[in-house]
């Protein structure tokens, strides 16, 4: 039986690309800088998975999420306004990963959840931000989990694997929810149920994933309809 429910948060439950694009035309545009805000939201996510092989691969020492986009962000200004962005703005930009908005159906969809299950998140994001985003959206966790707790980044196994851990729970009852099927592979090969989520247009239009590549044990086109699903199920195991 599932008692908890552990959650991807950068495009499962928000929208980081329109959310990225809002805060850095609102922050960059008024010192005169011109840009396809979605294409400067999609740079600065493409440092992320480089950005955190180094961490994984021990080339450098674990280091929250906060600072591999800064680190990151440092790199995109270099490439086309390295004399217009004082550091108090750099700060603040750096912080526009704090102040993204959950896709319409999520709050609602975690509220039905929290009755019946524990939840929390299992994010590459540090814990500040975590908090900050759940404040902003009404995200309802029991706990904060994810890399800052594991010292180390998804898709590790030691990150969900803590994550189990932390609520006492084997991780079989323990379910990961996620828009990605590389994050639901290295989930269910540490021992965690699966829940595929389809967030169709996380890219941009039509460059998200909108079903799940690989065996889960549910797929739902929503957070709603996932808790459909599983309040369904509650006095049931899922089949493996």
């Amino acid at each position: 039986m599932i008692e908890a429910l552990v959650f991807d948060v950068f495009g499962t439950l928000v929208d980081w690309r329109s959310s990225i694009a809002r805060e850095a035309e609102s922050l960059l545009a008024p010192l005169g800088i011109a840009r396809d805000w979605a294409d400067f939201a999609d740079a600065w996510r493409a440092q992320y998975q480089p950005a955190m092989e180094e961490v994984r691969s021990g080339r450098l020492p674990f280091a929250k999420l906060d600072l591999l986009h800064r680190r990151g962000l440092e790199r995109i200004l270099a490439d086309f306004a390295p004399d217009r962005v004082d550091e108090k703005t750099r700060r603040e930009l750096n912080l526009a990963w704090h102040r993204l908005d959950a896709w319409p159906d999520v709050s609602a969809g975690l509220q039905a959840l929290k009755p019946r299950f524990l939840l929390a998140p299992c994010s590459n994001g540090n814990i500040s931000l975590m908090v900050d985003l759940a404040r902003r959206n009404g995200f309802p966790w029991d706990a904060i989990l994810g890399a800052e707790l594991a010292r180390d980044y998804k898709p590790k196994p030691a990150v969900y694997l803590a994550a189990a851990a932390a609520f006492d729970l084997e991780p079989g009852q323990v379910m990961m929810v996620a828009a990605h099927a590389a994050d639901l592979a290295a989930a269910a090969a540490a021992g965690l149920a699966t829940a595929f989520v389809a967030r169709p247009d996380e890219n941009g239009p039509g460059r998200g994933e909108g079903s799940p590549t690989l065996r889960v044990d549910l797929s739902a086109a929503s957070i709603g309809e996932l808790a459909q699903l599983l309040c369904g199920t509650e006095r049931r195991s899922l089949r493996r």
